[in-house]
């Protein structure tokens, strides 16, 4: 049975600030308080996450917070826009990490569980042991990172595949087209890393081992998130929108907000000073 999110609402709370009598709080300008109410949902949502990360233990497998964080942030914005299924599912591929770990891990956000954690190939053209470089173009034969929406599943030469849409304009919305899919790959094993000193590359494919693709592959089909994480500065999403995922948390839990929250929205000079 999923455990209840309801407790990890809990710092959303805030302390109601008193003003001495005959005194006034200045207005403060428009710029100031959009700043400082996006300061607020970010830190907000960050507890948040944080709190869901511990509880799973997924430091322990391997996972870094700031790719669960993101992961998690384009989930409720995807959800927010209609684009996801009910399922809960979300894939996370960390391509800072060495292509010898795993890094690969796929959770259910609703049932607090890990189902999967395993190895996942990058692009021939995106490096060698480690995923560097990064292409949305044709021919390329390079990894693309960023969010996608998993589609509908065939069968090709790698037999069961995944049909992946890229959602971040200028890094992966070419995915379709350039048959970006998740696969089953034989150089995708420990094997081969045994043998080569690291695992095989794809043509740009997140390619799974052949022993666990077609599992992974049937828990996350059907429009559910992958997140492609990667040291690239030029990256921007407009699915990492704190205050949307915010939002869409505390309306998929069926949260009211606090009192004193709803201050901050609707009489954001009065609230200001807590923050």
């Amino acid at each position: 049975m999923a455990k209840k999110l309801i407790p990890l609402f809990a710092p959303l709370i805030l302390s109601p600030v008193a003003i001495p009598a005959g005194q006034t709080v200045a207005k403060p300008d428009s710029r100031r308080i959009k700043s400082k109410l996006m300061t607020y949902k970010v830190m907000k949502f960050d507890q948040i996450a944080y709190s869901l990360y511990d509880e799973m233990q997924l430091q322990e497998e391997g996972l870094r917070f700031e790719v669960f964080s993101k992961a998690l942030a384009g989930y409720y914005n995807l959800k927010h826009d209609g684009k996801l299924s009910e399922k809960g599912i979300i894939t996370m591929v960390d391509f800072t990490k060495s292509s010898r770990e795993k890094r690969l891990w796929v959770i259910d956000v609703h049932k607090k569980d890990l189902l999967f954690n395993t190895y996942v190939s990058h692009g021939r053209n995106s490096g060698e042991e480690f995923a560097e470089s990064f292409s949305n173009k044709y021919g390329s034969y390079m990894s693309s990172i960023g969010f996608y929406v998993t589609e509908g599943t065939y069968y090709g030469k790698h037999g069961l595949s995944l049909k992946l849409n890229g959602m971040d304009e200028n890094f992966n919305t070419n995915a379709l087209d350039r048959c970006i899919v998740m696969h089953g790959a034989e150089y995708a094993s420990e094997a081969f890393i045994e043998q080569s000193g690291r695992l095989g590359r794809s043509l740009g494919c997140p390619a799974l081992p052949m022993e666990e693709h077609e599992d992974i592959i049937n828990t996350v089909v059907g429009n559910t998130t992958l997140y492609v994480h990667a040291s690239d500065d030029s990256y921007t999403s407009h699915y990492l929108d704190h205050a949307n995922a915010l939002a869409e948390m505390v309306q998929e839990h069926k949260l009211e907000l606090p009192d004193d929250q709803e201050r901050l929205h609707n009489r954001p000079e009065e609230g200001l000073a807590s923050i």
